[in-house]
């Protein structure tokens, strides 16, 4: 699959599931939302605390499969490189990965107080791979 291809599915569905790698080299999956940002990475929203932070701290190659609201249908699987962004340069781009996912917020003062209690990173995934490139 094309990464333009899988970029315009990003910024239309927002439902996946990202896989990490544990330490013993497991899968570790979380349920996630995701959407590409406008230099064409995806983006995922999460807690500083999170074990996947932890995961892509020591290692970060990650997957996401992404699956349209209906989920049965069409999806996707990216392959990808995470940077981890945190506070307080993730601020802004947190606010863009809402507006992309959820549009405008009613109280962005709010929203970024959330942020910064919640101890948000930015998960920013360089897409290497996309898949499927067959089907059956």
């Amino acid at each position: 699959m094309d990464l333009d291809d899988a970029r315009a599915f990003l910024a239309e569905h927002h439902h996946a599931v990202l896989h990490t790698y544990r330490q013993d080299g497991a899968p570790q999956l979380s349920p996630v939302a995701v959407t590409v940002d406008g230099d064409g990475h995806a983006i995922v929203s999460t807690r500083a605390t999170s074990i996947k932070v932890s995961n892509l701290e020591r290692d970060p190659r990650t997957s996401l499969c992404v699956f349209t609201d209906a989920f049965f249908g069409p999806w996707i699987r990216i392959d990808g490189t995470t940077e981890i962004v945190r506070l307080p340069e993730a601020l802004e781009p947190l606010v863009d990965y809402y507006r992309r996912v959820a549009g405008e917020h009613d109280d962005w003062d709010d929203y970024r107080r959330a942020m910064r209690d919640e101890q948000r990173v930015l998960l920013r995934v360089t897409l290497t791979t996309a898949g499927p490139d067959v089907a059956g």
